[in-house]
């Protein structure tokens, strides 16, 4: 198992050790290079997308909206449905992981992290990766932020400056830190 898969299984990649340096940091460095050249200067909608697909390494949806700067440690690992948008200045944080449903909007600010470190203070160059899941028509509010193996699910609502520690459950709003249901969504039209 290489260094990427043990990273997307969630496995400990330490930061010390030799693939590190010869094969995960190489990509970051490039995703970086990718990301200044979006982040400076204009780009049109089809430009944007242009080089976020450089970054991803896939074809992206031509519906898909992204107001830069945009931020990423990695970008090979985020999956983006049709009809996303996300504004100004979030950071994906994406080792781990992030799928992104159909009819998200992101506001701007919002961190997602796939990532964490060791709790052992002797072990903290060691890092592991969760996914995190966006279900369909999920709208993440201004400064939220989603940690690391959290699934929001479809329709629900992530409050301004909320920090999603556990799943939410489909069809409701979460505010605070941590996240707590703060009110269920019942009458949804379609």
């Amino acid at each position: 198992m290489d260094i990427f898969q043990r990273d997307l299984a969630g496995l400990g990649v330490d930061a010390r050790e030799e693939e590190f340096a010869t094969e995960m940091l190489p990509r970051i460095k490039e995703a970086q290079k990718i990301l200044a050249k979006l982040n400076n200067g204009y780009h049109d909608e089809k430009q944007t997308r242009e080089i976020l697909e450089e970054l991803m390494h896939k074809k992206l949806d031509s519906s898909l909206w992204v107001l830069p700067p945009f931020y990423t440690d990695y970008g090979r690992n985020i999956t983006l449905g049709k009809n996303v948008f996300i504004n100004q200045g979030c950071t994906f944080m994406d080792r781990g992981g992030i799928f992104i449903g159909n009819d998200v909007y992101i506001a701007p600010k919002v961190n997602i992290i796939t990532i964490n470190h060791d709790l052992n203070p002797y072990k903290r160059t060691i890092t592991y990766c969760k996914p995190v899941y966006i279900e369909d028509r999920v709208w993440i509010g201004i400064g939220a932020i989603i940690l690391a193996g959290v699934r929001v699910g479809e329709n629900s609502i992530v409050g301004a400056g909320a920090v999603v520690t556990k799943d939410v459950p489909k069809n409701c709003i979460v505010g605070g830190n941590p996240a707590r249901v703060l009110k269920t969504l019942t009458d949804i039209a379609k």
